[in-house]
């Protein structure tokens, strides 16, 4: 059993003092040329949790002095007419990053529509040109927004997968597959676990870096995780009477050596990112480049 206390990877923190930093870069960017980065946002439909998260998305980006343009479409959109919206966002120049928020209904092929995304305005990091580059360490690209945050967040508290035998649960290709490219990129050994992995708990058990994405509350339990263990939740549950991510974290907490909170996690970290890759995508087309005046 551990003796130290577990460390908090406070997600809300930090993205509150990075916000801090990206107005300041916004700011500058306003200062030089008169113009901010603008991140146009796709909802297709009404679903109440994607009308919460492109709100929220919304809220980050006047925070940081950025301006945001929402796109909405019916529920009954089709595929075509959404790549008609990414196209148009695609050719405006004064857009610098789109959101496509997920999942979009049913019988739109939400790949084909990632995939449409000009890849210098990808800055969710959901094409498979951007996976691609990422994985093969060939930048410049923009992450997925969730497993970039999480490796963020772990940076700002020093703790590096180097050498760490690191256990991913879920393979979804915005979160769980991006997540093992990363982790693999910065030198841990890593398993993809999934719904179809036999003795889970066997898995799980082994990881010094724990990142749960499998969409399930307290799917993980406490037991199943060693002592030290770094453990990421990357879910999100409304209970009746609390908040919960995938692990079962509470009669844990005492024996790790460092752990994401549900809610103040991960989640603001997703948001920070995609902020942030926004004013990088706007300084890449705004900033003043040598003989331009």
């Amino acid at each position: 059993m551990t003796t130290t206390a577990a460390i908090k990877l406070d997600g809300k923190a930090l993205a509150a003092k990075t916000e801090a930093e990206l107005g300041r870069r916004v700011a500058a960017l306003k200062e030089a040329g008169g113009a901010v980065p603008v991140l146009a946002t796709i909802l297709v439909g009404e679903d109440p949790a994607s009308v919460t998260y492109v709100r929220m998305k919304g809220d980050a980006c006047r925070r940081v002095g950025m301006a945001s343009r929402k796109v909405e479409l019916a529920e009954s959109a089709t595929t075509e007419e959404l790549l008609q919206e990414i196209r148009a966002l695609n050719g405006d120049p004064h857009v610098h990053g789109i959101l496509l928020q997920h999942p979009v209904p049913g019988p739109i092929d939400e790949r084909a529509c990632f995939d449409a995304i000009a890849p210098d305005k990808d800055v969710d990091g959901v094409t498979a040109l951007g996976y691609g580059r990422m994985a093969l360490g060939a930048p410049p690209v923009y992450g997925s927004a969730t497993p970039k945050g999480i490796m963020r967040l772990l940076a700002a508290y020093d703790i590096s997968p180097e050498g760490m035998d690191a256990v991913v649960v879920g393979r979804s290709p915005i979160l769980g597959k991006p997540m093992a490219a990363m982790l693999l990129n910065a030198n841990a050994t890593v398993t993809v676990c999934h719904s179809r992995t036999a003795d889970l708990r066997q898995h799980v058990a082994r990881a010094d870096l724990l990142v749960a994405t499998l969409g399930r509350p307290e799917f993980i339990k406490a037991d199943w995780i060693k002592d030290g263990a770094v453990v990421v939740d990357a879910g999100y549950h409304s209970l009746t009477s609390r908040k919960t991510g995938d692990v079962e974290l509470a009669p844990l907490i005492h024996r790790l050596r460092a752990y994401t909170p549900v809610p103040g996690g991960v989640g603001p970290m997703t948001i920070n990112t995609l902020i942030m890759q926004t004013v990088e995508a706007g300084e890449r087309r705004l900033s003043p480049r040598p003989g331009n005046g």
